[in-house]
């Protein structure tokens, strides 16, 4: 029999080709994920891992042991220094070649005449191969006094290899101001028993040195600050804060050990010399070698769940797209048996078995599955690899290779050929009820059975369920919403029943289409039919076989359902979200800082798109409300009321800001409360509290009191409470200290005739060189939820395109295994005159009827679904806008449509290059 089903599959190859494809595509991405995660675990391991540089072996802290340990004895452990190691003693150790101690300074500013760039150091070793970064030009620094420097860095400043900085950071200055506090408190005591005061002046913690080298970061060990400067010892000690070296604090050494990698000896040899190590480190410090090291952080990716939700999460889409393919499988075998009855009809005649034919199905379903899915690995193998090699997948930060592993060929092949035996199960059992007299009977591949009455039942009260569902719980949001009811406590479980409800009513349509997608096709056919022969001649035969079409239009809605649902939801959120910020916001651009210039405000206020602006001193003070609460309060100095309302989207009518005015918001920008002032208020420099000077007159040290003026304006700022509007003559008279500067924009992007995202771009371009700037409001928030908006829309369409793909194949599929049923009736219509012409027009139509009736239902079907996650979800925010998404809408039909004219022109070709007379020979 094993020889007989072989020779079956040899002889209809070309029936098998479209369901093998769709195994393969399936197979590929299941495979293809697998590689990814392993790709995307080597790399984030190797980035983790990217400050060791080139050391073989690890000294740390053996965090298991700590766990059991006091506290007194972790804060030892972790107050070591670099003398604790003994580095000294280290170096003497036989098969120690060398070792660097894992020592930075974190905000190092290197400074060249009025110009300086804050980044961070690391220290030096006496090999290169221990530097997590290489030494591009020059030599790392040996002596005292010396620098290897970023590249990047040095052009900035414009220093070559040679040449002097001033170096400097934070915790040298704040150890030369210790001492200097407590050579103060020294003097203080010694003018009081009548000595002299031997206080200097300011004393400074700059350092000049020599610039030895230039630095490449390859690896990305330090790509968040551009690279990374290596210094000398001295100077890393002064930078930390330490009196010398030797004090500098240290939690980890490097480690470059003899023969470690080298083979066997060699391994043995550096494990010997990393036992002798550890006998000098402290207490609760371990020797790890760069394996295990890299084995804990690829499991400790596995354990945050990052690499773990990923591959579950890309799965899911395997897994649809194995499904969807299911149905492609299901179709193919159906016909195969249909069109083989009189042959198994005569292996019955000749003595088989029902079980042996049974078991022939299965064997030739096994044999599809199986070597589909090798090749299906093998392309997804292809696929990651040409990524990796392409540099795609690594960029400048990460390093891709393509790591292989079991998982990667087992699970897609098991996969693969346990989906295409499941799918055949239908007609192995169809197989096994031929009879031996059907070997005497004419032909007839059309399935006319029915579906049962049990899935009829079965998939109505799924739908039913799902309805209740998915409206109880827009129900209990509506009702939450009008605020009768509060769904803080259970709003996850509301949400969670929409999503079932939503399931179970796809679930119960798929497994219905028998039912009702051949009533939608025969009621559309109905009326294209009367477009002209060629459409009714499709319209007949699309009816020949519904559970054929049905299966075929249920791959595809699923996949266009899925598609839509995405595509509403996003186009939901943008709108809802775009209302919610214009309500939130009542200026659209916002930028401030203490650093900010005249020039970069003028360049941005130029910006195309900004139609109006206006540049104010800004500072920070405190008040008092009406119910006794503290507020934080930026004050902006504006000229008057007519300035202020060319940038801001609020009534202003009424109000007037004087000399003595103030005008502030009604509701609190931190809690969305109202809030209510006195009579007068008086703005303070600090906190209720915290004490002021005000005997000394300095400007802005007294409090200054206003009489407020309220109005409902919307946020201006986040990061204060209010930000209330004064007079600028406060901040010229010397009331008010000019803290930093905010502009305020009102942006018309569709009159400059750009993007919203451009016009924001533009803006911060204009404060490229100002950091301490910020950019915000509505046009910047909107931009930042659009492009995430869009890049997870971007993903999951292309995970699911894969889906839409194989049901494409299945539409293929569909019209070649008609035309081959069909051999004897095409013929028949060739000859009564029916030219090749209008039969491919036939078989186009009947390809764009089962692609867009399909894709239209699904298109209803996922829009109806995006509205609802969208209520659920965006209504938490603002009203939400229910649109229809034409432009996605429109082009996944388009590509449908498309894509079954294509499908059409094979089995077109194969049915009008017959002559009538050979094919009503051959049927």
């Amino acid at each position: 029999m094993f020889d007989i089903t072989l020779k079956l599959m040899r002889k209809n190859g070309r029936m098998l080709i479209p369901a093998g494809i769709a195994i393969l595509i399936g197979t590929a991405f299941i495979a293809a994920t697998f590689l990814f995660s392993n790709t995307m675990g080597d790399s984030l391991v190797h980035q983790q891992t990217a400050l060791y540089g080139g050391a073989n072996y690890v000294v740390t802290t053996d965090s298991e042991a700590l766990k059991n340990a006091t506290e007194d004895e972790q804060n030892k452990a972790y107050a070591t220094t670099v003398a604790d190691f003994q580095l000294d003693q280290l170096r003497t150790i036989d098969g120690v070649e060398d070792v660097r101690v894992d020592a930075t300074v974190p905000r190092l500013t290197v400074a060249k005449g009025d110009r300086h760039v804050t980044g961070i150091a690391i220290g030096t070793a006496k090999s290169l191969s221990l530097l997590p970064v290489t030494i591009a030009d020059g030599n790392q620094p040996i002596d005292n006094d010396e620098i290897a420097m970023p590249r990047s860095v040095a052009e900035q400043l414009g220093v070559g290899v040679g040449d002097t900085v001033t170096v400097n950071s934070p915790a040298a200055q704040a150890a030369i101001e210790g001492d200097a506090a407590v050579a103060g408190a020294a003097d203080d005591a010694d003018a009081s028993a009548g000595g002299a005061s031997t206080a200097g002046g300011a004393n400074s913690s700059a350092m000049t040195v020599r610039v030895t080298g230039l630095t490449d970061d390859p690896n990305g060990a330090y790509s968040y600050y551009g690279g990374a400067s290596v210094l000398s010892n001295n100077v890393l000690a002064t930078m930390s804060g330490a009196a010398e070296f030797n004090d500098v604090a240290a939690n980890t050494l490097y480690l470059d050990l003899a023969g470690a990698g080298e083979g066997r000896e060699g391994d043995a040899k550096a494990q010997a010399a990393a036992e002798r190590v550890a006998k000098l480190m402290p207490e609760y410090y371990v020797v790890m070698s760069r394996a295990d090291i890299d084995k804990d952080a690829l499991q400790n990716l596995d354990a945050d769940g990052g690499l773990s939700i990923t591959t579950v999460f890309l799965l899911s889409f395997g897994i649809l797209a194995m499904v969807v393919a299911a149905l492609v499988i299901a179709n193919t075998f159906q016909v195969l048996v249909a069109q083989r009855r009189r042959t198994l009809a005569l292996l019955r005649t000749i003595g088989a078995q029902k079980g042996q034919l049974y078991a022939s199905v299965l064997l030739e379903a096994g044999v599809l599955g199986l070597v589909a899915s090798l090749l299906g690995v093998a392309l997804g193998i292809g696929i990651i690899a040409g990524l990796c090699a392409s540099g795609l997948m690594g960029g400048d930060e990460l390093r891709a290779r393509l790591i292989l592993s079991w998982q990667a060929f087992v699970v897609p092949i098991a996969f693969g050929v346990v989906m295409t035996v499941l799918a055949s199960l239908g007609s192995a059992r169809a197989a096994t009820a031929v009879t031996p007299l059907e070997a005497l009977r004419p032909i007839e591949l059309t399935d006319t059975r029915r579906a049962g009455v049990v899935r009829a039942v079965f998939s109505g009260i799924l739908v039913v369920a799902g309805v209740a569902l998915a409206v109880f719980a827009a129900w209990q949001m509506h009702e939450s919403l009008v605020g009768h009811d509060a769904l803080i406590e259970r709003y996850a479980v509301v949400l969670l029943m929409a999503i079932a409800g939503c399931a179970l009513v796809f679930l119960g349509l798929v497994l219905s289409a028998a039912f009702w997608l051949p009533l939608l096709m025969r009621g559309v056919g109905s009326v294209v039919s009367l477009a002209g022969p060629s459409a009714r001649i499709a319209n007949a035969n699309i009816q020949k076989n519904p559970r054929r079409v049905a299966a075929t239009g249920a791959a595809l809605l699923i996949g266009v359902t899925l598609v839509s649902t995405i595509a509403t939801g996003a186009a939901s959120g943008k709108q809802t979200m775009e209302v919610a910020l214009d309500q939130r916001y009542s200026v659209d651009m916002i930028a401030a800082g203490n650093d900010m210039t005249d020039k970069q405000a003028t360049d941005a206020a130029e910006a195309k798109g900004v139609a109006a602006s206006l540049y104010a001193p800004t500072t920070v003070r405190y008040v008092t409300t009406k119910d006794g609460k503290e507020l934080s309060v930026m004050l902006v100095g504006v000229k008057d009321t007519a300035a202020l309302a060319k940038v801001m989207k609020a009534d202003l009518s009424g109000v007037s800001i004087g000399s003595g005015d103030v005008l502030l918001p009604t509701i609190n920008a931190m809690d969305g409360k109202k809030v209510g002032f006195d009579s007068s208020v008086v703005f303070r420099e600090n906190p209720a509290g915290v004490e002021t000077d005000t005997e000394t007159g300095a400007a802005g040290r007294k409090p200054i009191t206003l009489k407020p003026q309220q109005a409902d304006y919307r946020r201006v700022s986040s990061d204060y409470g209010a930000v209330a509007f004064v007079n600028a003559e406060h901040f010229t008279d010397g009331d008010l200290e000019t803290a930093g500067h905010m502009l305020l924009m009102r942006v018309d992007a569709d009159a400059a005739g750009i993007t919203m995202n451009d016009v924001l771009t533009n803006v911060q371009q204009a404060f490229s060189a100002a950091p301490g700037v910020s950019v915000s409001g509505p046009v910047a928030e909107r931009s930042m939820w659009e492009t995430t908006i869009d890049s997870m829309m971007a993903l999951l369409v292309g995970l699911i395109a894969v889906a839409v793909l194989i049901a494409l194949v299945g539409v293929a599929n569909t019209l070649s295994l008609s035309v081959i049923e069909r051999t004897r009736e095409s013929a028949t219509l060739r000859a009564i005159g029916m030219t090749r012409g209008q039969l491919r027009r036939s078989l186009a139509a009947e390809a764009l009827l089962l692609s867009l009736v399909s894709g239209v239902a699904g298109v209803a079907l996922g829009t109806l679904f995006g509205w609802l996650g969208s209520y659920m979800v965006f209504s938490l925010y603002a009203t939400v806008a229910l649109p229809f998404d034409w432009a996605t809408n429109g082009l996944v039909l388009g590509v449908a449509a498309l894509a079954a004219l294509l499908a059409s022109i094979a089995p077109a070709r194969r049915a009008v290059s017959v002559p009538p007379v050979v094919a009503l020979a051959e049927a």
